[in-house]
């Protein structure tokens, strides 16, 4: 329950995203009207993630302790040990990774830009001005890693052990690779329908930067989240969202 809490809390700060602002900053097309945002729409918004959140908590807690994974600091926390102790481990490693993941995101985004218009640019900086730091510490830092490597990558490791290594006593190191490198992708991918909507005319650019550049920071998660624990991949997360919104503050 501690995780789905967690994980709830970064979907509840989407309440604080201005979706009317949002939305007029997608360019108009022809036949496409755009809704009218209701409380009641942004309330009804919540309940697909929060499906999806539920599921993701629900097979981590049931595959993790089968295939070797965890979440250290929460487990403390359920169990009400020192949290800590299992915490401390992480951090370093974390930081590093957080350093990693946002070094690699603002290259290739350096190199992104270039191929966009000016007014392009100025949609997409736009549109984190509009993502408050509170959703994305939580959501991006928390919901995000509960949905891809709680959920996602556990799976996808305990698939890989019963379905290709049944005589495995446990999941070999390929398993571990492959689910990090597929659970990777999807995350990439996962990025795509918002980017494509705010910039239609510019999908050659899009496609590849924006799965390219999460997917080399899901790669580094799923990394930490394998050999340290998931509150490790949180810290990287959450440390990537804190440099890119200071970064866009001396960029721009």
């Amino acid at each position: 329950m501690i995780l789905f809490f967690a994980g709830f809390a970064g979907i509840l700060s989407f309440l604080l995203v201005d979706l009317s602002a949002f939305l007029a900053l997608i360019p108009a097309q022809p036949g496409i009207e755009i809704p009218v945002v209701t409380p009641a729409l942004k309330i009804l918004s919540l309940i697909q993630p929060t499906v999806l959140l539920a599921i993701a908590v629900l097979i981590g807690n049931l595959l993790a302790p089968k295939v070797g994974l965890s979440a250290p600091f929460a487990e403390a926390l359920a169990t009400r040990q020192p949290a800590g102790p299992a915490l401390k481990p992480q951090l370093v490693p974390g930081v590093w990774g957080g350093v990693i993941g946002s070094a690699s995101i603002l290259l290739t985004g350096a190199a992104f830009r270039l191929a966009l218009t000016d007014e392009m640019i100025q949609r997409t900086d736009k549109l984190g001005n509009l993502i408050p730091i509170p959703t994305r510490l939580l959501y991006g830092g928390i919901t995000e890693e509960l949905l891809m490597r709680w959920g996602l990558m556990t799976l996808f490791v305990w698939v890989a052990w019963r379905v290709f290594q049944r005589r495995a006593v446990k999941p070999t190191k390929g398993s571990f690779v492959a689910a990090i490198l597929v659970s990777s992708l999807i995350f990439g991918m996962g990025h795509l329908p918002i980017a494509l909507i705010l910039l239609p005319e510019a999908k050659a650019v899009v496609i590849p930067f924006v799965v390219f550049a999460n997917s080399v920071f899901g790669v580094v998660a799923g990394y930490l989240y394998w050999k340290y624990g998931l509150e490790s991949a949180v810290v990287a997360h959450m440390l990537c969202h804190v440099v890119l919104v200071i970064a866009t503050y001396v960029i721009t």
